[in-house]
């Protein structure tokens, strides 16, 4: 139940009133119960004072009688524990009960007669509380006949008031608050549980039910239209969610057909390329052997024998032309060994710099050692570095620094090894970058637009990837990510 919400924000709500209530509800309480204390109080004071100038005159004429009548009479009250007349010494003058005439006070008030306090409160021994009110009585000129020298105390008058009314009127009072306040506490629960159940459960139901139906794949959901507060403007927010996630749906789908057919298209050209150039290899190979026969029947300074050595070589470029097409179209499939990429990239540039356009190029080596081993055809990664190495002396051909890098990373939990060759060329242009590893495009006058897309695909099919990043003006930098292998035997066969 409490997982809800709902249900916390409502249990919060219900404590919180419950707490205030109890608050108030005790300070009110104690309030009333001292403010009836008070009154209760000055009615005893009161009373107190009623009887005393009620037996006064009695007393001084010497009518005993008339007092013990009246204090009878007085204390004939429910709330009147006790009305006596007791002297200084303790003993009890008079009373409104006769049977106790000439016994000693109760200890409590002649202890609290003594201390010089004229009030206190006590329980009796049936549980109920009382305040005891006492009013000395002072000689006058008119008791010095009976009672001595005028001044002193002759007598003090004792009154014993019942709380228990009091209490009652108390009790009674506090059980109406409670009842009072858990109806007004059942009513502000239940009319918060009804707020917040239309203006929030159904709105958040509504809107997990149209999250489960997008996340099956509904995209067709949408919320109805509410007032301008916070669970409006988040239905909205969801509305405009699940439309943006309509529209790239959309995109996608039509992006993903567009890729559909464009890959129907190259594997189409594809095969129709190899198909033409198995057919043009042949003849091509037999127009070179005549240009060469033909070469040999001129004079080494015949005119004729140049312009038959330009042919030559243009049947040499329509040969590397057609040999890329026929790799792209049916590319061979890759032979797995073990591969130290620190070793291939040593003999691979061991090659290119004999190559000439390598004369005015400075490398650097930054092998990582202990570099591990990768499962790859070994054929195949030395192409695409010959291919990489060449693009980039081709972009220097002024000269300029060839860089090339190992290390051993960690992507993606899984274990890399990777590859960076860079140059310090013009770079290439931010528009082309998405372009170079589309087939057929090129920026090169005498390109296939091949190369770089035979590489990455050589890369895929080896289980890597193949990505670039330039700057123009500060050169390019091709990276290579290969796996490492996993089998033991692997690190066995490196460190034989």
């Amino acid at each position: 139940m409490f997982n809800s919400l709902i249900s916390r924000i409502i249990l919060l709500n219900v404590l919180l009133l419950i707490i205030g209530v109890g608050t108030f509800a005790m300070y009110h309480l104690q309030r009333e119960q001292g403010h009836l204390i008070d009154v209760n109080r000055q009615n005893a004071e009161l009373l107190l004072n009623t009887i005393e100038r009620s037996i006064f005159h009695s007393m001084c004429t010497g009518n005993q009688a008339n007092v013990q009548a009246i204090l009878e009479k007085v204390g004939s009250s429910r709330e009147l524990l006790a009305v006596q007349i007791f002297g200084p010494q303790g003993t009890i003058l008079r009373s409104a009960r006769p049977e106790e005439l000439g016994t000693a006070i109760n200890q409590r008030n002649f202890d609290l007669f003594q201390s010089g306090n004229l009030e206190g409160y006590f329980e009796t021994e049936d549980g109920e509380r009382a305040i005891t009110k006492l009013l000395p009585i002072m000689s006058d000129g008119r008791c010095v006949e009976c009672h001595g020298e005028k001044g002193g105390v002759i007598g003090v008058l004792n009154l014993d008031f019942s709380l228990l009314n009091m209490y009652d009127q108390l009790r009674t009072t506090s059980e109406t608050f409670i009842v009072s306040t858990l109806v007004n506490l059942i009513a502000l629960t239940a009319g918060i549980a009804l707020i917040m159940t239309r203006l929030l459960r159904r709105p958040l139901r509504q809107i997990s039910k149209g999250m489960a139906k997008v996340e099956a794949g509904d995209l067709s959901v949408r919320m109805p239209e509410r007032a301008n507060d916070e669970v409006g403007q988040l239905m909205s927010g969801f509305n405009s969610m699940v439309r943006n996630l309509e529209n790239a749906q959309t995109e996608l789908q039509q992006y993903h057909y567009q890729q559909m057919e464009r890959a129907d298209r190259l594997a189409s050209i594809g095969e129709m390329a190899a198909g033409l150039a198995h057919e043009i290899k042949n003849p091509l190979a037999g127009i070179g052997g005549a240009i060469d026969v033909l070469a040999d029947d001129y004079e080494k300074d015949d005119p004729r024998r140049e312009v038959m050595s330009q042919i030559q070589k243009q049947i040499s470029r329509l040969n590397r032309t057609v040999t890329d097409l026929l790799y792209f179209g049916k590319p061979g499939e890759p032979e797995f060994n073990y591969v130290d990429m620190n070793n291939l990239l040593k003999q691979t540039q061991l090659f290119i710099s004999q190559h000439p356009e390598a004369k005015n190029i400075n490398w650097i080596e930054e092998l990582t050692r202990d570099l591990p081993l990768v499962w790859a055809d070994q054929k195949q990664l030395q192409q695409v570095l010959l291919n990489l190495m060449i693009n980039g002396l081709q972009a220097m051909s002024g000269g300029g620094v060839m860089t090339v890098q190992t290390e051993h990373v960690e992507l993606e939990g899984r274990d890399w090894v990777k590859v960076d060759i860079s140059d310090t060329g013009p770079g290439i242009p931010q528009d082309q970058l998405n372009k170079i590893f589309t087939p057929f495009f090129t920026s090169k006058t005498e390109g296939t637009g091949l190369g770089l897309p035979i590489c990455r695909q050589l890369m895929v099919r080896n289980g890597g990837k193949l990505s670039v990043t330039s700057e123009q003006g500060k050169g390019a930098c091709f990276t290579l990510l290969l796996p490492v292998a996993e089998n033991q035997e692997a690190v066995e066969l490196k460190q034989d």
